[in-house]
């Protein structure tokens, strides 16, 4: 007897028939009876027959364009899965293709996503994830069709699944989504898990647009009829669409950046779509001349797109009633785009050109795989991870006019790594508009950033480690360290982890120590002690993550009843190999933990001074970091769980106060611009023979300028007679320590 055939199948059928695309239609319903044979006999959750699921995963697949062989996998994701004993991937080749076949495997090791789970089992997913991208995205096109039917039946799973899988969805896929240019499926996806999240915010939110949109009815309408007149008295040909702004975006604006509903600036839109980039141009002049701008309203996306090939042109003007609305213009090619991203291309583009274009798109996909391999840490992983997938981006320009893309917060060093390997190695400095910055600036969106490099540079410093924000950047930081450094990271380690043995407690001398750290060594998959020291040492391993296997190795060769043998520290030909960096200190006169001469350095976000309260935290393989205790990180990082543990007792020495010895201390100033500032600051310090080490200005709008100086300093109380110095100078406002 024939098989009943799904209704489902009949509609997708249709779909593929009026979407005007080639489809191989034997091949997808053979694998439509192939599949509805497997799940013959299995439900979903809501009672539906199991096939149902599939056939909507392939209607939304065929949405976006992709070819057969996407079709035919969607159909077939499950079954290698599900019905193991019917079937596997030999067999699946077999009947389909080797592309097929290589689509559902991918599909198939995507296993479920454990979002709170940092371990071992949820990076391997997130690799698996990675590594399934990398040989054929169509994979991940399929896991976000499959993730956003499964949000959208949802409600017949129990409260707590409903919880775990919008919360997944929202921390993972959404953001992959969006990082992928699929912004539809990324934006229902947010509403959806929105929904099961705050059910309470979602329907609040919901009702307030009701509401809103319902008052301005008359307005919506009117806008879009004098924006039809114009653009057919231009005999410009167009599209016309109206928007309103997402329950899940309004929601992110109202309860993260505390604004009131009112304040949604965007709530309204228009998008026109012509056919050509010229006409984009000549719909913007149109517009702007039928409204009034919003001044810092206006975003050329179109000759600057955005990573994940956007491209349109933004404006916010004023409309009747004084109600502001945004106009996004585009070409059709570019709409398409917008709603389904990189899976446009399957549309649009074809060829060896496609597949180049496609790689270069991918590429940060790569670089995580590659920094995964670069190290055994996933705590760094998930940060790399997190980075280039979730936040948000930002645009600057090299001096010849290339744009390069960073995400937010990134700092000019990210940026000199985002250029080539080689730029970051050599870098030793940074201009933005012309003007030197510290290596840590964070560049503004458009601003011009150049990078000073020197062949004669010793290379990147492992504080850069703790300034940089990309995982590529972190990446090539290590490889260089690898590379380069071999005997220096030995030396850094076995400090580190000689650091690390003084927590326990008990003493022990050098034979132990080289016994307990072989013993690790081989049991995380070093061949020698000194390969795990050269890996901690690049980067590559932080010593907490080992601490606690390092505790048990301990225990097993020093036992608690047993008589200790005396701490023999490291003599100091063992360690002179690797060169004290000049910001840290070990003639410090700072007392740590009740030591004296520990290796330490000063952090640079409070630049404590002798008179000042200070408290070390125990960095991974830099030393200890001598804070303020009433330094904002501080009071930040004294909220990690995580790193209660690594904050320690220190204290100035008796002598320190009347010691030689001088340091680096902030100055910020703010004066009047007048014409001879500059040169009564340097006099005045000159006088009181007081180093001026750098020295920034910036122009305010008022007419003031804020002034940061770097300078010498021995104690509290000579830092304070120098800022009384400074504060008796003409044109001279205010004068804080450190800078804003």
């Amino acid at each position: 007897m024939a098989r009943e055939i799904h209704t489902d199948i009949i509609r997708l059928l249709e779909i593929l028939d009026a979407s005007g695309n080639h489809y191989n239609i034997e091949k997808i319903k053979m694998a439509y009876e192939y599949a509805a044979e497997l799940h013959e006999g299995q439900r979903r959750k809501s009672g539906e027959a199991y096939i149902s699921h599939p056939i909507a995963v392939a209607e939304i697949v065929a949405s976006l364009g992709l070819d057969s062989d996407s079709i035919c996998s969607a159909l077939l994701h499950d079954t290698v899965e599900d019905c193991a004993d019917k079937t596997n991937l030999r067999e699946i080749e077999k009947r389909f293709g080797a592309d097929v076949a290589l689509i559902v495997d991918g599909l198939t090791k995507i296993v479920t996503l454990q979002v709170e789970d940092k371990e071992e089992a949820h990076i391997e997913t997130l690799r698996k994830m990675l590594l399934a991208m990398s040989r054929d995205v169509r994979v991940i096109f399929i896991k976000l069709c499959d993730r956003l039917h499964n949000m959208r039946t949802l409600g017949a799973r129990s409260d707590e699944k409903q919880r775990t899988t919008a919360l997944e969805t929202m921390h993972v896929y959404a953001p992959l989504a969006h990082r992928l240019g699929m912004q539809r499926i990324k934006q229902e996806l947010e509403n959806l898990s929105l929904l099961y999240l705050d059910p309470y915010g979602y329907a609040e939110v919901k009702e307030d647009i009701e509401k809103k949109y319902g008052q301005h009815t008359d307005f919506v309408e009117h806008i879009r009829k004098e924006v039809d007149d114009k653009m057919r008295e231009n005999n410009i040909p167009f599209t016309l669409e109206g928007r309103i702004k997402s329950v899940y975006s309004i929601y992110k604006k109202m309860y993260t950046q505390n604004k009131s509903f009112d304040e949604i600036y965007d709530f309204y839109a228009l998008r026109i779509i012509v056919d050509t980039e010229l006409e984009c141009y000549t719909a913007l002049g149109l517009i702007h001349e039928m409204y009034h701008s919003m001044p810092g309203r206006f975003k050329d996306y179109i000759s600057t797109p955005k990573p994940n090939l956007y491209r349109s042109l933004h404006t916010t003007v004023i409309g009747r009633y004084g109600i502001p609305f945004e106009v996004q213009i585009r070409t059709k090619e570019m709409h398409h785009i917008a709603e389904y991203g990189i899976a446009a291309h399957w549309k649009y583009k074809s060829g060896a050109s496609s597949k180049e274009e496609m790689d270069k798109r991918l590429a940060w996909v790569s670089q995580l795989l590659e920094n995964e391999n670069e190290t055994r840490d996933h705590d760094e992983f998930m940060k790399a991870f997190k980075t280039d997938i979730f936040q948000d981006e930002i645009f600057v320009f090299t001096p010849k006019g290339d744009v390069i893309t960073l995400p937010q917060g990134a700092t000019v060093i990210d940026f000199a790594y985002a250029i080539h390997s080689a730029v970051g190695n050599k870098m030793v400095g940074a201009k933005i508009n012309g003007m030197i910055v510290p290596i840590d600036r964070v560049p503004r969106n458009g601003e011009i950033v150049e990078i000073i490099t020197s062949n004669s540079g010793k290379g990147p410093s492992r504080d850069w480690f703790n300034i940089v924000k990309t995982g590529e950047a972190r990446g090539k930081i290590r490889q260089w360290f690898r590379k380069e450094k071999r005997p220096e990271n030995i030396a850094f380690g076995k400090n580190s982890v000689e650091m690390e043995f003084k927590k326990f407690g008990r003493p022990t001398n050098e034979s132990q120590r080289q016994e307990i750290v072989g013993a690790l060594a081989a049991r995380i998959g070093y061949a020698t002690a000194d390969d795990l020291y050269n890996t901690i040492g690049y980067g590559g391993l932080s010593v907490s993550k080992i601490a606690a296997k390092l505790k048990e190795e301990f225990d097993k060769v020093i036992k608690p009843e047993a008589e200790p043998a005396p701490y023999v520290p490291l003599e100091a030909e063992q360690i002179k190999t690797a060169p004290t960096p000049r910001h840290i200190r070990r003639n410090s006169g700072i007392v740590v933990d009740g030591e004296t001469g520990c290796q330490v350095k000063f952090a640079k976000c409070c630049n404590p001074l002798p008179g000042d309260k200070v408290i070390g935290f125990i960095t991974r393989g830099f030393g200890i970091s001598i804070h303020k205790v009433d330094c904002p990180n501080v009071e930040m990082g004294m909220k990690k769980v995580e790193d209660a543990d690594r904050w320690v007792e220190a204290h100035w020495e008796q002598s320190s106060k009347e010691n030689l010895s001088v340091y680096e201390a902030l100055v910020q100033m703010h004066v009047y611009a007048g014409l001879t500032i500059l040169a009564d600051i340097t006099m005045a310090l000159a006088d009181m023979k007081v180093l001026l080490l750098s020295i920034n200005t910036r122009k305010k709008n008022d007419g003031h300028m804020i002034i940061d100086l770097k300078i010498s300093c021995k104690n509290v109380e000579h830092y304070h007679s120098i800022v009384s110095r400074l504060k008796g100078l003409r044109d001279v406002i205010d004068v804080v320590r450190g800078y804003s």
